[in-house]
């Protein structure tokens, strides 16, 4: 269970693993500096790929493999062969915030988080692939992982300020989410729940910032398994391979070693024999 490092860029906030299908590469992003990586299992090497003018708070990839990133003060552009095309230049309300954890359902829409600013708190949109942007839920601490349960009628959704993962009702047909309850509460915990998936067993795996380890739970919400890291601010996990058997974990705090570990901003993979999923493509036009 000993995690096994691939590439140490010295992220400050490394997040958002993602595994390309088309590519068979997995991509993570570096938030604050908006640097954007890849790495190829079959060759072994990794690379910066793009760097933007401005944070990057996540992505996902369209259906035709192209790259969509959600930036700071709002801003929704597409990465297409070197090239940005804008879907959205910004939001108004969000000129002071960025995006933080993305998330795209089996329709191509995409769940999007903002982060809190000193006058409020963060929020949760969702961008339809019409470009219609709808807002979802206000007071957020700090919006995070996301992910759907095995019958696609319900949703996960972390705040990690709260501490807690919830549940959502979730109608694929309109993309509405209703009945928020707690799935996981982990205040008396060390550590904050940030990203997380969904493996093929309905099990939801859920990063610890400031906790140096990934947690599994159940479908009922008992606490199954904890894999420690050697670096404190474990950020996101993703499955990827060409069966889904590998786990590729982010981490945060590259600027700072002496506090977060020697490891930390690294990417890291696991193989544990457990089956994931793939993730679904955005389909935004």
């Amino acid at each position: 269970m000993e995690p096994e490092l691939i590439a140490d860029y010295q992220c400050v906030t490394g997040e958002g693993p993602l595994w390309h299908p088309q590519e068979q590469k997995v991509y993570w992003v570096d938030i604050p500096p908006g640097r954007l990586f890849r790495y190829d299992p079959a060759s072994g090497k990794h690379e910066q790929v793009f760097e933007a003018d401005r944070a990057i708070g996540g992505f996902t990839f369209q259906d035709d493999g192209a790259i969509l990133l959600f930036m700071e003060r709002g801003a929704v552009k597409i990465l297409r062969d070197g090239k940005l095309e804008t879907i959205i230049e910004e939001i108004p309300d969000e000129r002071e915030s960025r995006f933080n954890d993305v998330f795209a359902d089996p329709e191509g829409r995409v769940y999007c988080g903002t982060m809190p600013t000193p006058q409020r708190k963060g929020r949760l949109y969702r961008l339809d692939p019409d470009r219609t942007l709808t807002l979802l839920l206000e007071g957020i601490g700090c919006s995070n992982g996301m992910g759907l349960t095995l019958d696609r009628k319900q949703l996960y959704y972390t705040d990690t300020t709260a501490r807690e993962i919830y549940l959502f009702d979730y109608d694929q047909a309109t993309g509405d989410i209703t009945n928020q309850r707690v799935f996981v509460n982990s205040s008396n915990e060390d550590g904050m729940p940030d990203g997380m998936t969904v493996d093929a067993q309905g099990n939801v795996w859920s990063a610890r910032w400031d906790g140096y380890r990934l947690t599994q739970y159940a479908p009922d919400g008992h606490e199954l398994q904890r894999i420690k890291f050697p670096a404190k601010k474990v950020s996101s996990v993703i499955f990827g391979g060409p069966d889904y058997t590998d786990m590729y974990v982010t981490t945060a705090g590259g600027n700072n070693k002496e506090e977060n570990g020697a490891a930390a901003g690294a990417l890291f993979r696991l193989r544990l024999g457990v089956q994931g999923l793939p993730e679904y493509p955005s389909r935004i036009r």
